[in-house]
């Protein structure tokens, strides 16, 4: 007769074992049945075999990523990266992009988090402008306004820079600390994830690139600069559907 213990044991194992098949059979399954994820442009392309990423692979930017690293594990992660030490406009762009994806989620937004990987040690006044940016631009990118869209323009440029007075402007009579607060995880990437993220892109990772990696630490997903939103959407909505985890 089978006791507590041995019960336990084998759930276990069936635990470990659906863990580390799970990711497989979705990807299995999206390449054996492509119409699941829908779009002919800008479709991402699936990571065939999805390629692992450790905890440690991961180290905290600044303060505030390190103190919020544990938001990552066990939720679909949409992943910018900065390759370089500059930030260009279609670099800017993807994150400004992906914030807004992560808006249009509705219900489902809970199960994802926002990443960007940077590869290289910017200066920190130009990291700072990189996530200041991330923070306020969507207000003037959701204006129809003329005026407005020069402004989102000229400030995707990396040498534009936001001061004190345009912060006050773009937030107008909203609280301060709130307005300011960001849901976007930084971190720097182990030597180990570099060439992984390389070899998948079979060379240099371009500027404005996009990675999927789901619950389990999986990349999964990858779109090319300049990807479209809403297709993006669908495929992680898709995902989402069909996925058991995060």
């Amino acid at each position: 007769m089978i006791n507590n213990q041995q019960k336990k044991n084998r759930l276990l194992i069936l635990a470990i074992f659906g863990m580390t098949i799970i990711p497989f059979l979705i990807a299995w399954g999206l390449k054996e049945n492509p119409e699941v994820v829908k779009g002919t442009t800008n479709r991402g392309q699936l990571v065939i075999p999805p390629v692992s990423t450790e905890r440690s692979d991961f180290t905290g930017f600044d303060a505030f990523s390190v103190e919020n690293m544990g938001e990552l594990p066990g939720h679909w992660l949409i992943v910018n990266v900065i390759p370089n030490t500059g930030c260009n406009e279609i670099c800017l762009d993807a994150l400004l992009k992906t914030k807004q994806l992560r808006l249009m989620l509705n219900k489902e937004l809970p199960r994802t988090r926002r990443m960007v990987i940077v590869f290289k040690e910017p200066a920190a006044e130009a990291a700072n402008q990189w996530w200041l940016k991330d923070t306020l631009l969507w207000r003037l990118r959701r204006s129809e306004n003329k005026e407005d869209n020069t402004l989102f323009l000229s400030l995707l440029r990396e040498e534009n820079k936001i001061d004190d007075a345009l912060v006050t402007k773009l937030i107008g009579n909203e609280n301060r600390e709130f307005a300011l607060n960001s849901e976007l995880i930084r971190v720097k990437p182990g030597t180990a994830l570099v060439k992984k993220m390389t070899e998948i892109r079979q060379g240099e990772i371009p500027d404005g690139m996009l990675f999927l990696i789901d619950p389990l630490g999986n990349l999964m997903m990858q779109y090319e600069p300049g990807f479209d939103t809403y297709k993006v959407k669908d495929d992680l909505m898709h995902l989402l559907r069909i996925s058991q985890i995060g």
